[in-house]
């Protein structure tokens, strides 16, 4: 069998060897480790997706509550309104109990 070298690479030592073994045992750690680091990375960009998620979720929050704010607002200036208009009304309304006691007092001596 021949095997084809890239410059600059050792050739691997004869199988059996106390280096073999040890360049094996090397790269079961080593395989290890990028199983780990890939999966830290799959981790932290599904944690990156949850973020993304969280964060539009809360700015649709924020719009809501400014829209909520505004018709609050608008609802307040309504309810002042109404006072205004109210509170003329009954004044008047107790104006006109007065007259009709006044009335039935009359009615009464007549």
């Amino acid at each position: 069998a021949v095997v084809t070298m890239m410059p600059g690479e050792t050739p691997p030592p004869p199988a059996g060897t106390a280096a073999a073994v040890v360049a094996c045992a090397n790269c079961g750690v080593l395989q290890q480790n990028i199983n780990e680091y890939v999966a830290a990375l799959i981790a932290l960009k599904q944690k990156m997706i949850d973020g993304d998620r969280l964060l539009t979720e809360y700015q649709q929050k924020c719009t809501d509550i400014l829209y909520c704010s505004t018709e609050i607002s608008a609802l307040r200036c309504q309810v002042e309104q109404m006072l205004q208009k109210i509170l003329p009304l009954e004044k008047c309304q107790e104006e006109l109990g007065s007259l009709k006691a006044e009335l039935e007092e009359k009615k009464v001596c007549l």
